[in-house]
């Protein structure tokens, strides 16, 4: 986006650069990362930055303004009641589109947000790649609001781990089948938090345990990576483990599963700012679909709580719409022009910017940390599409100072 470096990093990049990083980041891992990794990272100016974090900052003040919980109650599902819920998350992911502005300017508009971790660890790793691999340009970092990488691992591990003293695990569902396996390897490396599947775990008088190489240890905090979209895809033991949690007590949560649900595509119709595209819960469309009035070839319809885009429709009609028979479990938003912000040369890419919201305790207020960038050609942004294609997939960017 800012021009003479673009060029600069374009006029210095060979395939052996870009073979070399990809060797740095495959390095600390048994196998190769199971999603494609963008040639190039994606390089911000401070006006867009500025742009960005004026976004992220009001979503974060709608999170924790005092009626945030009554707002989102009816998202938790039906039957849900697991205990031990803070006010707010310890972390919040929040996806931007580098959108197409006017008279040829960019903006910021929001896709989506998560109540929910994202690639902490690995993002870090990919920042250390990128700066061994290429001659990157001064003046420019990934991590905001003045963190570096020393700083950004130790607020990590802090908000991870909580209290020291506490024994804090890692959980997923099937940790070595995840396409994001290896930000969970790194996590335990680094943080030194054990992974444990959650069909590993199991109930004693209302505490929770897992065993290591025939040691029972007691779960007293857990860093939760379990998506509840490909929990319910799942069989019925697993299902079953997860509902241990309504019977668990004194389990302290990063974050708690509630948070996947409160802040997530549902709150997106609540919220109201530039940079944040109008949007309707389906079921209030269905049910009022001449006041609304809404041109349905200019909106996209989603799943409330899918990840990684799966089930959107991107081309809604009213036909494919009154076919839906859960219409209070999709939002309608109105559709983000994504500028061909980046050349390259094999075209034009696009990219969406993940910003990495950290609880700061002192501060009593989210902080953006660090970012997750992705890069792509087609339609679909995530790491999972288009990928035979070049200078596309998994990035960072790296904001101007």
């Amino acid at each position: 986006m800012i021009q003479t470096i673009r060029a600069a990093f374009n006029a210095q990049f060979t395939q052996d650069k870009y073979q070399q990083y990809l060797s740095i980041l495959n390095e600390p891992f048994k196998d190769s990362i199971p999603f494609r990794i963008a040639e190039t990272p994606v390089f911000i100016d401070r006006h867009f930055k500025s742009q960005l974090l004026d976004a992220g900052d009001y979503i974060c003040q709608f999170i924790t303004n005092p009626n945030f919980f009554a707002k989102t109650m009816h998202s938790i599902p039906k039957g849900m009641d697991i205990p031990n819920e803070k006010a707010f998350p310890e972390c919040i992911v929040i996806d931007f589109a580098i959108a197409e502005g006017s008279a040829g300017t960019y903006q910021p508009q929001l896709i989506e947000l998560q109540g929910f971790p994202s690639l902490f660890a690995f993002e870090a790793l990919q920042a250390q790649a990128l700066e061994l691999a290429y001659d990157m340009p001064m003046g420019f970092t990934p991590f905001l609001n003045g963190y570096n990488e020393k700083s950004y691992l130790e607020f990590f591990s802090k908000m991870v781990h909580g209290d020291q003293a506490k024994h804090t695990i890692l959980l997923e569902i099937k940790p070595d089948e995840q396409k994001t396996r290896l930000d969970l390897f790194l996590t335990e490396a680094w943080l030194n938090v054990p992974i444990v599947c959650l069909s590993e775990i199991y109930l004693r008088a209302k505490s929770l345990f897992y065993q290591k190489n025939g040691v029972e240890f007691k779960i007293e905090r857990i860093y939760n990576r379990v998506v509840y979209d490909e929990l319910m895809q799942q069989g019925s033991n697993l299902m079953q483990q997860f509902q241990l949690f309504e019977q668990a007590e004194n389990i302290e949560w990063v974050n708690h599963p509630h948070h996947f649900f409160r802040i997530s595509k549902y709150i997106l119709p609540l919220l109201t700012h530039p940079a944040i595209p109008e949007a309707h819960i389906l079921s209030d469309w269905k049910n009022n679909q001449t006041a609304l009035g809404l041109d349905l070839s200019a909106y996209i319809c989603k799943p409330l709580f899918s990840f990684g885009g799966h089930g959107v429709m991107l081309d809604s009609t009213s036909t494919s719409l009154n076919l839906i028979n859960d219409p209070e479990n999709w939002v309608l938003q109105k559709k983000v022009h994504y500028a061909a912000a980046i050349d390259t040369p094999s075209g034009p890419s696009k990219a969406e910017i993940r910003l990495f919201y950290f609880w700061d305790n002192t501060l009593n207020q989210y902080v953006a940390t660090n970012n997750l960038t992705r890069i792509s050609k087609g339609p679909m942004i995530g790491v999972s599409y288009n990928d035979t294609a070049t200078w596309i997939g998994g990035s960072i960017s790296y904001f101007e100072q």
